[in-house]
């Protein structure tokens, strides 16, 4: 069973989302939270797998309180990070925070259910409209001096980091490099243990910041 947290000032949006994910079996919503403060306790207290987090809220919006929760040390708790098309600049800001994927408030009902269990699995999960910001942000930006030792990669592990770092699912990038699925997971595991990144939203930023991409 998945444990959720469902974090966002608006009442109708919570008590929405709570109903639709407690109606799938693998998972259930433990607590809700109003603003980034009451969110930050409740996962102290919960101990939640994911937590379903707005962006823009009173009090202590959603990057802080995601910066707080994961300075706990927790390994387990995941950051699911809701936004809008209008927050590009929050996307960086919220990656370096911690975060593990986004999704867009207007996505399907499935696509919300589906991004939890991707979450939970300890993967990450970057919409292709929001890695394009993204990867458009990090162009704009200066290129930072990179501590991440890419010699320690194999050339392999470097052609996969690519194409994580341009938005590619494992079954893209399997199709794109003639390999399987279960190998391309294998290689994006060691590169985020070589590289000790925590996810591969974390990957984009390595990628371009060492100047890969």
């Amino acid at each position: 069973m998945i444990r959720v947290l469902v974090v966002d000032d608006q009442a109708m949006v919570r008590e929405g989302f709570t109903a639709l994910l407690n109606a799938d079996p693998e998972i259930q919503v433990v607590g809700d939270a109003a603003d980034g403060s009451a969110a930050v306790t409740a996962a102290r207290r919960l101990q939640p797998d994911v937590i379903l987090m707005d962006v823009r809220m009173p009090e202590m919006d959603g990057l802080e309180a995601t910066r707080r929760i994961l300075a706990d040390g927790s390994d387990t708790t995941k950051v699911v990070m809701l936004t809008t098309f209008d927050i590009d600049e929050y996307v960086y800001e919220a990656i370096q925070a911690g975060a593990s994927g986004f999704l867009l408030k207007d996505a399907p009902a499935a696509s919300l259910v589906e991004a939890i269990k991707v979450v939970a699995a300890g993967d990450a999960l970057l919409a292709p409209s929001v890695t394009r910001r993204l990867i458009a942000d990090l162009a704009r930006r200066p290129r930072a001096t990179s501590s991440h030792r890419l010699d320690e990669l194999t050339d392999r592990e470097q052609e996969v980091l690519v194409q994580v770092a341009r938005g590619l699912s494992n079954k893209e990038i399997a199709e794109a490099l003639f390999i399987s699925e279960q190998t391309v997971k294998t290689h994006v595991s060691r590169v985020l243990t070589k590289l000790d990144l925590r996810d591969r939203a974390q990957m984009v930023i390595a990628a371009y910041e060492s100047g890969l991409v």
